[in-house]
């Protein structure tokens, strides 16, 4: 009884073998194939370089300024565009409170990869108060 359960137990580990060995020789599957034309990166604030959530983050195709899509960075900042067809694109990163960026001309060739890491510097609001010079006439 040992030896037939020794010997089924040797055929099954054999038998795991060679299904291995058989899939580690084969090239990558190009059904499951990830594709690799995508942008990413991560937005900041501008001056205590921490990680911005929320920021909308739009790709525009560049040859008719038509919008592909947009996104919105995580908790950490991140953000990623999977799937862009290959071309020229403007991404613009914006956030109520923050300054718009733009960046133009982000070539994307098919099965490439582009990170771009943006900082976000916040809107100033300073109240402006005329100048004593303004009131000398009165």
């Amino acid at each position: 009884m040992k030896v037939k359960l020794l010997l089924l137990l040797l055929t099954c580990c054999f038998a795991c073998a060679a299904v291995h060995a058989g899939n580690c020789n084969k090239g990558p599957d190009p059904a499951n194939k990830k594709k690799k034309d995508f942008v990413n990166g991560i937005v900041s604030h501008a001056t205590n370089k921490r990680p911005l959530k929320d920021v909308l983050v739009t790709a525009y195709l560049n040859t008719d300024n038509k919008k592909e899509i947009s996104v919105q960075t995580d908790e950490a900042g991140n953000y990623s565009f999977d799937g862009l067809k290959p071309g020229t694109y403007k991404l613009v990163f914006e956030k109520t409170g923050f300054r718009r960026v733009t960046k133009e001309k982000i070539i994307i060739k098919e099965e490439d990869n582009v990170k771009l890491n943006i900082d976000l510097a916040e809107i100033s609001h300073q109240i402006m108060m005329p100048s004593p010079l303004h009131f000398s006439e009165i």
